[in-house]
């Protein structure tokens, strides 16, 4: 008898962690019964940083999520697991039954293998396949397919569809559509951010909306040089922009998720990252923390680049740390990126230039002769505590 019992408490605490509750009731995410802020990232690393900002969930966007999932549940983070629905703007044919069937079985698997997973919060079905399109018309009723299915495989988590914006009536267009969608996701940058909620509940929907990627501003908003090339705004300037828009989103949204928690290129290798390759973050994950209650880790605070511009090929920096650490700056030369994609699309890093470097230290750069052509400057100014601030200056030879 002492040995049937112990056996049966063996099996209880190895027992695997149940499914979350979650469901929606008017416009909120209940988690086990109460209300959910979806507060996070889109990327798969460095999770447990995520974590002390304050986040709540990481979102995936279609490859194999088992290692976010897993890694998820054992910080007590929630992941919104992504399907990637193909794009018509990439030669997808949403009226072609044998793309289309197939695609759908491959949702169908992809939901029976995640269903059960104790760290799954929702789906997000498919990622701005309206995007880049004149006629988006085939685009709803394949989302309104798989938001059906999905629904009908897994009723115990809620089915989000991702738009990119809300104009042009898409909102309504997915309303009509897609009535199986339970959450709204949106994806805004910059300037369009404060108005998002209202022009979202402008055309009906009523229901949970998640902010699924927001950043300080995209690069079809920012200003120009003459010559073209795009202004990135320093990692100092896109955290002030930031934290005001998480202070006016957080009341009118359930929630918002910074893209993107890593580092990719596009337009160049920090527009979006809000990580460097080794890891480090940015003053970002400040604003981050303040928005959600949560901290950086150590309490660190990141350098602050108060001035970086360009005076006779020379580069004039001035930066600082609030906790007075000692800082290291690092200064590279790259070609102006020419492999410009839509929607987010993989693009090749431009060639560097280390040759352009003629002498570099804390307060400057001196360039020297480059071949014609468009190039940007790029300094990194680290702390030594896993922070870092950036900032790049694009600049042209004739």
């Amino acid at each position: 008898m002492l040995l049937r019992i112990l056996v049966s408490l063996l099996l209880v605490f190895t027992a695997a962690p149940a499914a979350a509750d979650v469901r929606v009731s008017g416009s909120d995410i209940l988690l086990n019964g109460k209300p959910f802020q979806a507060r996070g990232a889109g990327g798969e690393v460095r999770l447990d940083v995520l974590k002390q900002l304050g986040a709540t969930v990481v979102r995936t966007y279609g490859d194999p999520p088992d290692a976010v999932l897993d890694q998820a549940q054992k910080l007590g983070l929630k992941v919104i697991v992504g399907f990637w629905l193909e794009h018509p703007r990439r030669g997808f044919d949403y009226d072609e039954p044998v793309q289309a069937n197939a695609q759908l079985e491959r949702l169908a698997a992809f939901v029976k293998r995640y269903r059960d997973h104790p760290a799954l919060l929702m789906w997000g079905v498919g990622n701005e396949v309206e995007a880049e399109l004149d006629d988006d018309s085939q685009v709803w009723p394949g989302i309104g397919q798989a938001a059906r299915l999905v629904r009908r495989l897994d009723p115990h988590h809620p089915v989000m569809a991702v738009l990119a914006e809300a104009g042009d009536g898409k909102v309504a267009k997915l309303m009509r559509a897609a009535p199986d969608v339970d959450v709204l996701g949106v994806n805004s940058y910059g300037d369009a951010l404060p108005s998002l909620p209202e022009r979202v509940r402008a055309q009906g929907w009523n229901g949970p909306l998640v902010v699924t990627e927001m950043g300080a501003i995209g690069q079809w908003q920012a200003q120009r040089k003459p010559w073209g090339a795009m202004i990135e705004p320093s990692s100092t300037a896109k955290a002030s922009l930031l934290r005001s828009y998480l202070s006016a989103l957080g009341p009118a949204t359930q929630g918002q998720i910074l893209f993107y928690w890593g580092q990719k290129q596009e337009v160049t290798p920090t527009w979006h990252s809000l990580l460097l390759p080794d890891g480090s973050w940015t003053e970002t994950a400040e604003a981050m923390a303040q928005a959600w209650g949560g901290r950086t880790p150590g309490g660190n605070r990141a350098p602050r680049i108060g001035r970086f511009d360009m005076e006779a090929g020379r580069a004039v920096l001035e930066a600082a740390d609030p906790d007075g650490d000692t800082l290291a700056v690092q200064w590279s030369v790259m070609a102006e990126s020419t492999d410009l994609r839509k929607g987010g699309d993989i693009e090749a890093v431009p060639p560097g230039h280390a040759e352009a470097l003629l002498s570099s230290d804390h307060a400057g750069a001196r360039l020297g002769t480059l071949p014609a052509g468009q190039y940007r400057l790029f300094v990194t100014v680290r702390d030594g505590k896993g922070a870092a601030a950036t900032a790049n200056l694009p600049f042209l030879v004739n």
